[in-house]
């Protein structure tokens, strides 16, 4: 029986009584939606999962996103379900190799945004007994709610631009290994506007919806105007107090939120020590469809 088990922390879950191999029961998949809205990040452990079942999973969430800024690699058989890895053959990462390494939120960068991210623990690194390369994360709603009351005033009615070379670019400038874009890349990836305060489809509460990695100015301002806003938004939504890390064991499958948190993966590895994480990246392509989140809210 499925059973959820709150971390007691600012945000988090554990699934107990879920074999995500196995087709999932409707009314497991209710609990599930409405305890990830509500716990934003949820933890599956001890699952023997394959890409097919990653990809099975996380395609009852919505459209698969795939490669963000090119065709899919269609010489494997699941080729929507990437690898995060630092892992090399015969020279080359297999993976990518320093993906999500500071503050963002995926997939704000599109005009359809993200909902959710699904990654499985193949292989965790381990120094002395204790895991390496977390997951942090910042809970939205709690800093919406922390906002100061002329803050949210302001944010009122506001949309914000997201771009995806600004995350991209950023990397490069911290000594990522990562290409520089193409043009036809850039081309694929437009910026585009947001609202700055959400509704979330499934708790009805008001969520901050912006992070450092894309959120590039907040339109209709002066951009020092805008530039001043934001840093203060950023500095806020890192405080300590909204922040929680997940500490990785191999054959978790972990799925978050994107529309109520915000992450940043710990390169806290070296190069020796293997981190290997399959991912989907599930678009916004069903939550805000009423029927589909009452589904959450009918658990």
């Amino acid at each position: 029986m499925i059973r959820v088990e709150p971390t007691g922390a600012v945000l988090g879950a554990t699934i107990h009584g879920v074999d995500l191999a196995r087709p999932m029961r409707n009314d497991d998949f209710a609990v599930i939606l409405h305890a990830l809205g509500h716990h934003g990040v949820l933890r599956f452990p001890g699952q023997n999962l394959g890409p097919g079942d990653v990809s099975r999973f996380s395609a009852l969430f919505g459209e698969i996103q795939g490669n963000p800024i090119g065709p899919l690699d269609t010489t494997r058989e699941f080729p929507e379900v990437g690898i995060l890895s630092n892992l090399k053959e015969n020279g080359q990462y297999i993976g990518a190799s320093d993906a999500g390494q500071d503050w963002h939120t995926d997939m704000t960068y599109r005009d359809v945004a993200g909902f959710v991210n699904v990654l499985y623990g193949m292989r965790i690194p381990v120094r002395d007994g204790k895991p390496l390369g977390g997951t942090e994360f910042s809970n939205m709603h709690m800093v919406y709610e922390a906002l100061p009351a002329d803050i949210k005033a302001r944010l009122d009615g506001a949309t914000a631009t997201h771009d995806f070379t600004k995350f991209w670019d950023m990397m490069r400038a911290k000594g990522s290994p990562r290409a520089a874009l193409t043009d036809e890349q850039r081309r694929r990836r437009p910026p585009v506007s947001h609202k700055v305060l959400l509704t979330h489809p499934i708790t009805g509460r008001k969520v901050l919806y912006c992070n450092p990695g894309f959120t590039d100015h907040i339109d209709g301002m002066k951009r020092a105007e805008s530039d001043a806003l934001l840093a203060y938004l950023f500095e806020f939504q890192l405080r300590q107090r909204f922040r929680h890390t997940h500490r990785w064991t191999e054959k978790d499958l972990l799925i978050w939120d994107n529309l109520g948190t915000i992450h940043r993966a710990i390169a806290d590895y070296r190069p020796h020590e293997i981190r290997l994480i399959r991912r989907c990246q599930v678009m916004a392509t069903k939550i805000f469809d009423p029927a589909f989140s009452r589904i959450a809210r009918a658990a």
